[in-house]
């Protein structure tokens, strides 16, 4: 199959995707895209929320219709690092047994990310950048697609442990998860209080996804769209001479070159979910926010005024 036919079928599947997915889901749809186009393009996502919109939810609808093998870890303080990635025990025939964590599945929920200690948290780096992890010296390739949706609560911060901005560089998206609207909560709440079962069904193999990961890998960028990407990462360094008075006195650190990658990445996905078979600089500004909003850091003044990350994104576009 030619790539603009394999452009052509990955628009088809991805409209039937999100009609299955709505089936439970219900709203969300920008929510539910970033974690697709997070997917498609090879990357993570870290998604901040409330308790109780549904993310656990989510996730599993969407491993579910995508045909993938999920497992969510609730991370909590004396979560240690074999927890999650395993460890080895003596079998019956006193021989060394590797036991896989639950980090050994294509689709991970890391819930509240934030209430474990650096220790485990940092088991999850290898994983996520390496798609393996090694154990008492010895390396184990994970299955691929290999996907980590983390999850964070923006409100109770004590006891926590914030992820250090290396780790949230890892995350190609940071995805801002919000209240349903008057008629979807009414909708979610007629649909959850009755007796019907929904169930999904998958729609895409794991060799499938793999080959659209490839296919957007693929996708031709034109030069004026890269210089854009790297123009618009560079002005959120303030001591960047692209960086203009706004940014040199809201922010204290800007994004690094991961994020200008991520931005080409995203837009390809982006370009090739709307039937484009090479992105433009409109789809380099439809994924910036969650690109960028989590690999800026803003000063005491930004915060004292009140100025959201999404703001200082939004002037410089």
């Amino acid at each position: 199959m030619s790539d603009v036919a394999a452009i052509q079928n990955l628009v088809q599947k991805r409209n039937e995707l999100k009609k299955e997915i709505s089936r439970i889901i219900i709203g969300q749809d920008v929510v539910v895209d970033q974690i697709l186009l997070s997917i498609f393009a090879g990357g993570h996502a870290l998604l901040v929320g409330v308790p109780g919109l549904a993310k656990t939810l989510m996730v599993n609808t969407i491993a579910q219709a995508l045909g993938l093998d999920f497992k969510r870890i609730q991370f909590t303080p004396d979560l240690m690092p074999s927890d999650i990635l395993g460890s080895e025990i003596l079998d019956e025939n006193r021989q060394f047994k590797f036991i896989k964590g639950p980090l050994f599945a294509n689709i991970i929920l890391a819930d509240e990310i934030n209430r474990t200690p650096p220790k485990t948290q940092a088991a999850l780096l290898e994983a996520m950048q390496e798609r393996a992890v090694t154990i008492a010296g010895q390396n184990y390739k994970l299955a691929l697609p290999y996907f980590v949706l983390a999850t964070q609560n923006p409100i109770e911060q004590e006891g926590t442990y914030p992820l250090p901005e290396a780790q949230l560089d890892r995350f190609m998206f940071a995805i801002k998860l919000d209240y349903p609207s008057f008629a979807e909560e009414v909708e979610v709440v007629r649909s959850t209080t009755a007796e019907n079962k929904v169930t999904i069904n998958p729609l895409f193999s794991a060799q499938e996804i793999i080959d659209f990961q490839q296919l957007i890998r693929r996708i031709p960028v034109a030069d004026n769209v890269i210089e854009y990407a790297v123009t618009l990462v560079s002005k959120t360094r303030p001591d960047n001479p692209l960086a203009n008075d706004y940014i040199k006195n809201y922010l204290d650190w800007g994004a690094g070159p991961r994020a200008s990658q991520n931005l080409i990445l995203g837009a390809k996905a982006h370009a090739a979910f709307n039937g484009k078979f090479s992105p433009d600089i409109e789809d380099v500004q439809a994924v910036a926010t969650g690109i960028l909003r989590h690999r800026i850091i803003k000063n005491y003044k930004a915060d004292a005024e009140g100025i959201t990350e999404e703001a200082i994104i939004a002037k410089l576009m």
